[in-house]
């Protein structure tokens, strides 16, 4: 497909640019350029491809989104090598994800290709935004909603599918440090064949109620239990979960279909398996969580996701009390993992599995 392309009537200046990449935080710095391509069922499917000026898209009020919220999202990034040259960390498994999202939410899906090249001309577009910081990168959101006017329950036959990007920083402020989670017991992020498997902005909205709850509390975020029994543990508002036990095996929840299948996850799977130790997809209930926190088992708990990469979790607070996971500092496993898979996305380790793809 071919993209056309707009020119922007007014691009950022460079001392503006440099002024807001110097300490661009998370989720707030957004840079010149976005793609748009439609979706018209009428015209055959995709059409109308183009990279302009990120500007506001006009919607009829009667768009289907905002009512019956189709609407999907990818979250990935692009970083900075030694040489000079911008890599994408498995772009090909966000095209893959984002097309199972599309799928459950009844949306056309996107071919992997155009995905890709979509995400790939839009930061070669806007490179100059990488921000000069620890820990910089270009976060990528490509996301599909439906557009089509019409009041009515069925799938929409019109879609805008658009890439945006942000010059981040540290997901959290103040850096990599142990966060605090509060246990949710009133509510549930996700229920047995439910949308918890698609990354949908239902999933989101449904958990900021919780992570309120978990605020107040002075948590940094909150972890959900399961809908049916509320005891086994699935999965932060945001990020997947590991526990590393004195045993030398790794316990992470399995995916039941109400767990988002992370990309770090699945990552970091191989990274622990490849440090030899016995890695499982197996239910973690919450009582086990605290019985081995206290009784020295459990050695450390990874908090992982594209913002935040790999990040542990020092303390688990709830109504019935709070208890800490070893030291309640940073581990040797949540330090080591983060370093190596910070080293493969910006190519100073080795990438054995062939995870890294150049711009």
């Amino acid at each position: 497909m071919q993209f056309e392309t707009i020119p922007h009537p007014s691009p950022t200046t460079d001392a503006d640019r440099a002024a807001a990449i110097a300490d661009p935080g998370f989720g707030t710095v957004f840079t010149d350029h976005m793609v748009v391509i439609d979706y018209d069922e009428a015209k055959g499917g995709w059409h109308s491809a183009s990279i302009g000026p990120r500007q506001p898209i006009a919607l009829d009020p009667a768009a289907s989104v905002l009512h019956y919220a189709q609407e999907i999202f990818e979250g990935m990034k692009a970083f900075t090598h030694d040489d000079g040259g911008l890599a994408l960390f498995r772009p090909q498994a966000n095209a893959a994800r984002f097309n199972a999202s599309a799928r459950r939410m009844a949306m056309p899906e996107i071919p992997e290709d155009l995905f890709l090249e979509a995400v790939r001309m839009l930061v070669a577009k806007d490179a100059d935004w990488m921000p000069p910081v620890e820990g910089g990168s270009l976060y990528i959101r490509p996301f599909m909603f439906a557009s089509e006017a019409f009041l009515g329950v069925r799938p929409a036959k019109q879609y805008k599918f658009v890439v945006i990007l942000v010059s981040s920083g540290n997901y959290f402020k103040g850096g990599v440090n142990p966060v605090k989670i509060w246990v949710s017991q009133d509510y549930v992020r996700a229920a047995p064949g439910g949308t918890g498997a698609a990354k949908t902005g239902g999933n989101y909205a449904a958990s900021l109620v919780p992570q309120a709850e978990a605020i107040e509390n002075n948590c940094d975020q909150v972890v959900f239990l399961d809908a049916v029994e509320k005891k086994w543990v699935e999965e932060l508002g945001g990020m997947n979960l590991f526990f590393v036990r004195a045993d030398g095996s790794v316990i992470t929840p399995p995916l039941t279909g109400t767990i988002l299948p992370g990309i770090t996850r699945e990552s970091l799977m191989a990274m622990l398996r490849e440090e030899g130790l016995d890695v499982r997809e197996e239910p973690y209930s919450i009582q086990q969580w605290r019985e081995e926190a206290q009784s020295g088992e459990l050695l450390e708990v990874l908090a992982c996701g594209t913002a935040a990469v790999v990040t542990p979790v020092g303390k688990v607070a709830s109504p019935d009390g709070e208890f800490t996971i070893g030291t309640g500092g940073i581990g040797q496993m949540a330090t080591k993992m983060r370093e190596k898979l910070v080293g493969i996305q910006h190519g100073r380790i080795a990438d054995s599995h062939g995870w890294v793809m150049q711009v």
